[in-house]
């Protein structure tokens, strides 16, 4: 068997904590993936227009990228990490119970707002808890949490796709209903500010709405449910519920004695077993959140090394989760217009072969990370990125590599963002810095690359959608060998003080 007997003994230790980061995640692509398929019969229960509709998407984005941000600030404690985890999880089934009493489409914006601020903290907090809790054996688990997002965005389109309308879901006497042929190429069509193309289709903004849409909503608010259930039971099982104290000492009561231990350490003047122990349990008062991370004095007295390693990580998250956002997001649009001019259902496939082929290569990196290194399976996974985009280039003017193509793609991206959460956090030993700057520059990364291809197709032509994804696989491969680079120097610079500090301690001894 794959998972080794150290590692099994890991995980039966933190085997509820571990599954409930797990179910957290699900909840996660549970939400982040329903608004696409749903946003026509959104439409229609709001009576609004396509553009106005489309600005649902920005505001659910824009405000996960916030909320990643914050869930760097409220994960100093255990105590506050499952609070805010246990406070999202349930705004997640709040939302999807109450976006069908929604029919404003300004309302129905802010409802996503929210529920894209609860998501940002779950990406953040869930990938944080379990870096901190497996450290150099987080790769493995890290794999396993982001399959879980992958199959809760693919669960979310099925449980929908049954109650979506087949024909325009509002009746107007005056507007001929669009065909069902219609309806599913402007669902695909549909990305964040950029319904410009589908401008030339008449839907009717009043009238009888006949959508049956409510139902997916309160069937995925019920799948959802027992997630904050999960989490309550770990703030039980922790010792958090006042009114049902355990006895048992619980991660929680870790946390505590470790700061208890601190302090008592610094009355005594004795700062060096007991405050390395305790900034090695995460809670170090310095790395609290992303601002104090980047204002303690461990990082104002580091090398430029160490803040390049930052940068270089975040911008190669920032290039290969914009890939993601701008394949699914435009891969459609491609193979529609010219020189492939794919049929409308055929092309339709696209979007959820990538998706399920990033779930399914995230399947298979749980075995394989426990085999190889993260560093490994980045570059295997960068150089698979930009030979696929190179071979889709090569038979641009023909459709006969670009399912292949489009799987392949799919399976090379799937690992790269947990493996290079593991191996950061590895380089600067577990500070629970990088974890908040590589989710938020992932997060840009999906929003921007995606707006900026949507505005070069619409200049340029659909042949660009290609040719913006290869300048991107080759700059995350570029900024990948630099991070290598900045890591190797670190290592020199990093090794000097060591050895000055220990010849400083025999010279006191």
């Amino acid at each position: 068997m794959w998972l080794d007997e150290r590692l099994a003994s890991q995980l039966k230790r933190n085997l509820q904590p571990t599954l409930t980061y797990w179910s957290v995640f699900f909840s996660f692509g549970l939400c982040i993936a329903f608004l696409g398929p749903t946003l026509l019969d959104l439409r229609c229960q709001t009576q609004s227009s396509l553009q106005q509709i489309t600005w649902v998407f920005f505001s659910q984005q824009f405000c996960l990228l916030l909320g990643s941000c914050l869930g760097g600030v409220f994960k100093s404690t255990l105590k506050q990490s499952l609070v805010v985890l246990f406070v999202s999880t349930l705004v997640i089934s709040l939302v999807f119970s109450i976006i069908p009493f929604c029919h404003d489409v300004v309302v129905l914006a802010a409802i996503m707002a929210v529920a894209g601020l609860a998501m940002g903290c779950i990406d953040t907090i869930s990938n944080m808890q379990l870096v901190k809790i497996y450290q150099k054996d987080s790769a493995v688990f890290l794999q396993a949490l982001h399959f879980f997002v992958g199959f809760g965005a693919l669960l979310s389109p099925l449980i929908a796709d049954p109650f979506l309308s087949e024909t325009n879901c509002i009746q107007s006497n005056s507007t001929i209903n669009a065909s069902r042929g219609s309806l599913e190429h402007i669902r695909n069509s549909l990305v964040p500010h950029h319904p410009t193309n589908l401008s030339h289709y008449d839907l009717p903004l009043m009238g009888l709405t006949t959508t049956r849409v409510s139902y997916a909503f309160w069937i995925m608010a019920l799948i959802n449910l027992p997630v904050p259930i999960a989490v309550f039971l770990l703030m039980y099982q922790e010792g958090m519920l006042p009114c049902c104290a355990r006895k048992s000492i619980s991660l929680l009561k870790a946390d505590e004695l470790a700061m208890e231990t601190h302090a008592a350490a610094k009355e005594d003047g004795q700062p060096s077993t007991q405050k390395a122990e305790f900034t090695e349990s995460g809670e170090h008062a310095g790395h609290n959140n992303l601002f104090s991370c980047f204002q303690s004095r461990n990082f104002q007295e580091a090398s430029f090394s160490y803040f390049a390693i930052y940068i270089t990580g975040a911008l190669v998250l920032f290039m290969s989760d914009g890939i993601v956002g701008e394949y699914s997001g435009f891969v459609y649009t491609y193979a529609t217009e010219d020189p492939l001019s794919m049929e409308h259902k055929k092309a339709g496939y696209l979007p959820s072969l990538f998706w399920a082929f990033i779930t399914l290569g995230r399947l298979v990196a749980i075995p394989v990370s426990f085999k190889a290194k993260p560093a490994t399976m980045i570059f295997i996974s960068l150089t698979g990125v930009l030979a696929t985009f190179l071979l889709l280039l090569l038979t641009s003017y023909n459709t006969v590599f670009l399912f292949p193509g489009t799987a392949l793609l799919g399976l090379f991206l799937s690992s790269i963002f947990p493996s290079m959460l593991a191996y950061t956090e590895d380089v600067l030993n577990y500070k629970g810095c990088a974890t908040t700057v590589l989710v938020t520059g992932a997060g840009i990364g999906e929003m921007v690359l995606q707006m900026m291809v949507g505005s070069i197709i619409q200049e340029q032509g659909s042949y660009s959608f290609l040719v913006c994804g290869t300048i991107f696989a080759i700059l995350a491969f570029s900024f990948y060998i630099m991070f290598l680079v900045f890591y190797r120097i670190h290592l020199g610079l990093s090794a000097e003080p060591a050895v000055t500090d220990e010849s400083s301690v025999s010279y006191q001894r």
